[in-house]
């Protein structure tokens, strides 16, 4: 197991696969490569998790049939690690979190964040498919405000991913089955902690969605996650939780206290190393809170792309914008978009308006890669 976790730290590996029936898989750059090692059997699988499994997981394990945990990897990293039962056998994926938290600028977010988290309440929710990088976001901001202000943090986690350390605000960092039994029981006692800024790892049920909201309308800042693709997606999954009855009174108190929403997508960068990340970026200004209190959610598009000077933008501006740059492939563009229909039409409008012997070729390239992604865009 030391051999697997020193090789995806050495090679920049975001997750590690354990499966029987094939070798150890890294996902490199969103790209899955195998070790050139032997099959894994299922004594071999059973061996590697109970190498680094804690016995209550392991008991977890046996009587729910999945388990999951953190642990350091000496000074090189912390992995978050999800053992889980298929076909009698035990699997495995471990998730690297580097032990450096990126800034604002490394990793792409809109500058405005910064002076949302000088905000003293309200819920901001960070939104994207699994693996797009919503935790690292989360620790960023944390980490910010951990730095810059004197403010007390706590944290709710499943399990601890970043370990922050006390810096000129004091930080609580809780996770659900070591130190808490549960979200909802954490959210329940966390407001007679004294807290300034609450981070709950994710807002999975009725009942830590409405504790979330609870704090941020007392006077607290919360940040959260969601397993959206959208901003406006975002609103209507928070309401939709709720009875058909309490749905009007949740549409008010999120229009009165829910501050932002970053959407983001991770995408290969163009050379084949790395990745970046694309964003789309909701604040709420008085206009969308009425839109969301009014059951219009489906016109918030149209206020985010009317208020750039806010730093709002359309997962498709960005991803549009990264594209323009030569960052991101046009495969990669089409795949991430909301619209890949209207990107496609746009990048070969940019093709037909080439001038020039130069241009021509280039652009005789570019859209016969366009005809080639033709069968994967969406309708």
């Amino acid at each position: 197991m030391d051999r697997l976790l020193h090789a995806c730290v050495s090679q920049g590996a975001s997750d590690i696969h354990i499966s029987v029936g094939r070798p150890p898989v890294l996902r490199i750059d969103g790209h899955l490569r195998s070790l050139e090692t032997k099959v894994l059997e299922p004594e071999d699988s059973v061996a590697l998790m109970k190498s680094i499994t804690p016995d209550r997981c392991q008991q977890e394990l046996q009587e729910e049939g999945g388990t999951d945990f953190g642990f350091a990897f000496g000074e090189s990293a912390r992995f978050r690690v999800s053992v889980f039962k298929q076909k009698g056998c035990v699997s495995m994926v471990l998730r690297q979190i580097p032990y450096k938290i990126l800034t604002f600028e490394e990793i792409g977010l809109p500058k405005i964040c910064a002076a949302l988290c000088r905000r003293p309440r309200g819920l901001f929710l960070v939104t994207g498919p699994t693996g797009s990088g919503k935790t690292t976001t989360l620790a960023t901001m944390i980490n910010y405000i951990n730095e810059n202000f004197d403010r007390h943090i706590v944290t709710v986690e499943d399990p601890i991913e970043y370990y922050h350390p006390h810096k000129k605000s004091i930080l609580n960092q809780r996770e659900v089955g070591v130190d808490v039994p549960s979200f909802g029981e954490a959210l329940r006692r966390v407001l007679r902690m004294d807290p300034d800024v609450i981070l709950v790892g994710e807002l999975r049920d009725l009942e830590t969605i409405s504790n979330a909201i609870r704090a941020a309308e007392t006077g607290h800042l919360v940040f959260s996650t969601v397993h959206t693709t959208s901003a406006a997606g975002t609103v209507n999954r928070i309401i939709d939780v709720f009875p058909v009855e309490q749905q009007e009174q949740i549409r008010t108190q999120l229009g009165g206290n829910l501050i932002a929403v970053l959407s983001q997508e991770l995408c290969p960068l163009a050379t084949g190393r790395g990745r970046c990340a694309a964003y789309e970026f909701m604040v709420v200004t008085p206009a969308i809170a009425n839109l969301i209190r009014e059951n219009k959610t489906y016109r918030i598009d149209s206020s985010i792309q009317t208020g750039k000077k806010l730093g709002m933008q359309l997962l498709d501006e960005h991803l549009w914008s990264l594209y323009d740059a030569g960052k991101i492939t046009l495969e990669s563009m089409l795949e991430k978009g909301r619209q890949p229909g209207a990107l496609q039409q746009k990048a070969l409008n940019k093709i037909n308006g080439a001038k020039g012997a130069k241009m021509k070729k280039k652009a005789e390239e570019a859209a016969k890669e366009l005809e080639d992604l033709g069968p994967i865009l969406k309708t």
